[in-house]
């Protein structure tokens, strides 16, 4: 399967213009403060284009994003770039891999915000991530993180959706194909996308698959447990009712307890 966001990642901040990141920000921050209450240092696992990253500096956290995308990291930059300099803490964007990074560093909380733990579709990527969690945690240090929540996926299912964003410049089109793998739990969500030069009328078109899979509660337990941490809550993203059905994104706190195997 082709690397995800090869050319997803150029349009990336134009899809989601619509995002609320602000009020996710405020969400992660009410979170932080309430498992982690006197933390400062946070760590990002997958963080795209920096716009969380940045949101939660200007709230006073020091935070260093990774993501494996080198498109992701040079847009996160450009953004970082473009804002008032008087942040309250401090923000930097690295290229790296979520299963893989090392930064020999400790921080008070590791985030993976917007599906990036989906991202990991076997079970030897998802135990890669969360080893890469718990080497980055404090003692007692606490990992957020959001997933697809099998219950609601299995009632609810995928189905094809259609968005279009545009900018003084360009018009994109974008068609979510889903393909569902019930013994797998996995989903394969192929795009298709049309950019649209609005001045000339030129198209660009193309296409990419993102394979997501969809966790349980009692699989991310064992996933936790073998890298020192355990799952002390769990909530439905931002509105924080308990995990249901009808709750596809689902919000987790994991707190390291010991040193796992690589911590």
């Amino acid at each position: 399967m082709a690397e995800p966001f090869a050319d997803y990642s150029r349009y990336y901040d134009l899809l989601y213009q619509d995002k609320d990141y602000a009020g996710e920000a405020k969400y992660i921050a009410s979170l932080v403060s309430r498992f982690s209450e006197n933390a400062r240092s946070l760590l990002e696992l997958g963080c795209g284009t920096g716009k969380h990253a940045l949101l939660l500096s200007q709230m006073g956290y020091d935070v260093v994003g990774v993501d494996r995308s080198s498109t992701m990291i040079q847009s996160a930059n450009q953004n970082l770039a473009s804002v008032d300099a008087s942040r309250k803490g401090s923000v930097k964007v690295l290229q790296g891999d979520a299963q893989s990074v090392r930064l020999n560093q400790k921080f008070d909380c590791v985030l993976s915000l917007f599906h990036v733990v989906s991202y990991q579709s076997t079970n030897d990527e998802a135990a890669a991530v969360f080893a890469t969690a718990s080497n980055h945690l404090k003692n007692q240090g606490v990992f957020i993180f959001d997933v697809w929540y099998g219950p609601a996926v299995l009632t609810q299912t995928p189905a094809v959706r259609v968005k279009r964003m545009e900018n003084d410049g360009i018009q994109v089109t974008r068609i979510a194909e889903p393909n569902i793998d019930f013994n797998q739990n996995l989903v394969d969500v192929n795009y298709d996308v049309t950019v649209t030069d609005k001045s000339t009328g030129q198209r660009q078109q193309f296409s990419e698959s993102h394979r997501m899979r969809y966790f349980f509660s009692p699989e991310l337990e064992l996933f936790a447990k073998a890298s020192g941490m355990t799952i002390i809550h769990s909530e439905s993203w931002m509105d924080g009712s308990a995990p249901s059905a009808n709750t596809w994104g689902v919000t987790f706190v994991a707190k390291k307890t010991a040193d796992g195997s690589e911590a």
